[in-house]
């Protein structure tokens, strides 16, 4: 399994780089902060939903979680179910936020 820093994330983000960021939190965690512009499958729907969600398989995907726990566990099932270019991010959005990095929130009034 790959596994890729958020310095790393930021820089390929800043860079435009058209990768897709998955975030396999529970939807409520989702919802109170999230890297702007990802998708949330959570860890337990992977199976079912990742193919409708996240159907090019050939570009980058970049899977994080809180810790980075769930994100180890999420990509390597990627792998198998195909997709080409997985990486686990490092310590997930615990490090993303000791970076000081943006996170945004979902508006749950819409």
């Amino acid at each position: 399994m790959k596994r890729i820093v958020v310095d790393d994330v930021w820089r390929a983000l800043e860079e435009g780089k058209k990768a897709i960021l998955l975030d396999v939190r529970t939807p409520g965690e989702f919802a109170a902060g999230h890297i702007d512009g990802s998708v949330n499958i959570e860890l337990n729907r992977l199976k079912q939903d990742l193919e409708d969600a996240i159907p090019e398989k050939t570009k980058a995907v970049y899977v994080y979680c809180l810790s980075g726990s769930r994100s180890d566990l999420a990509a390597p099932l990627l792998e198998r179910l195909g997709y080409k270019d997985v990486f686990s991010v490092t310590s997930g959005l615990l490090a993303w936020r000791a970076k000081g990095f943006p996170l945004v929130k979902s508006n749950s009034d819409s």
